[in-house]
């Protein structure tokens, strides 16, 4: 029996869709097979926590499971069957009956009944409803930065253990969700499968951050390159280009590479690169000390107009 979804995710029947989908990243992240490769037990940690967060983060297989209509696996539950959901159908004599009592209020007596659709109605048998559309099957990825600016191909581990292959389009962005046509739930009297939906979740990158079609680098530069200027080297989500510092460069100078961030997609332009320079000093190097004692310059005070006086 598959475990309470509430109790998996640690949450409580009251939790919100947000509480529900933090909890879910949360785990899924310590469990997923990929970062505990060889772990059996993880792999079936994540198996579970992933069938959880797809039947709770479903509106409508929530409601079910929490009226005990579906149980834990989404499995449909017995209608139960009471003395008052048959007692009054058509032609059925009245449960005192056998004893002398009364029929129900109305009845004729003399029609014509038909003995399978009672007979199902009381062991909860329904006639077909014609086709029906399958269930939407509910995912979640995590994927890198450069993934998702560039695009990839990821394989999503299943519930059952089978698989499930996403392709990235090139700038998707965090939070958003691919719809996958036809791999969800299977349909029932022939009716259509469902969809899957895959909610994308972008991991940091330690170098690059987004924002919105352009990306952000700090790119650490030494006193030399920054006072004589030259070619640097300068990694992008592409690869890496070479660019040109001036001679003289300050600390924290913006330059904009353009056409290097997320690359155009769905009509949006190309992005930009923005690196940002930051001086690094490196290690203390007495040559370099002495001289600036000796040459003291031309009188310069990078704190002026910053205002007010030290007390």
């Amino acid at each position: 029996m598959a475990e309470d979804p509430y109790k998996l995710l640690g949450v409580e029947k009251t939790a919100t869709e947000a509480q529900i989908r933090a909890a879910y990243r949360k785990l899924a992240k310590k469990h997923h097979p990929d970062l505990n490769p060889g772990d059996k037990a993880a792999e079936e940690r994540f198996k579970a926590i992933s069938a959880a967060n797809e039947l709770l983060s479903d509106t409508d297989k929530r409601a079910r499971f929490d009226r005990g209509e579906i149980d834990a696996a989404g499995q449909e539950r017995p209608e139960r069957q009471y003395y008052r959901d048959y007692a009054g159908s058509a032609g059925a004599r009245d449960y005192a009956g056998a004893g002398g009592g009364r029929p129900p209020p109305g009845w004729q007596g003399g029609e014509d009944v038909d003995l399978g659709d009672i007979l199902g109605e009381m062991f909860g048998q329904r006639r077909p409803a014609g086709p029906r559309r399958g269930a939407d099957r509910r995912y979640s990825l995590a994927i890198g930065l450069l993934d998702a600016v560039n695009g990839a191909r990821q394989t999503i581990t299943l519930p059952d253990g089978g698989t499930l292959e996403v392709v990235i389009p090139a700038g998707i962005d965090d939070g958003q969700t691919l719809r996958l046509r036809g791999r969800g739930g299977p349909g029932a009297e022939g009716g259509p499968a469902g969809d899957a939906l895959i909610s994308v979740q972008v991991y940091p990158h330690p170098l690059f951050r987004r924002e919105g079609g352009d990306i952000l680098l700090e790119l650490p530069v030494s006193l030399r390159e920054a006072v004589l200027g030259g070619k640097v080297t300068v990694p992008t989500p592409s690869g890496a280009v070479a660019l040109s510092v001036p001679a003289g460069a300050e600390n924290g100078r913006r330059m904009r590479l353009r056409g290097r961030g997320v690359p155009a997609h769905g009509g949006k332009p190309a992005g930009d690169l923005i690196v940002t320079l930051k001086l690094m000093l490196g290690p203390a190097d007495p040559a370099l000390a002495e001289f600036l004692r000796a040459n003291p310059g031309p009188a310069f005070d990078p704190r002026a107009g910053l205002g007010g006086e030290a007390t």
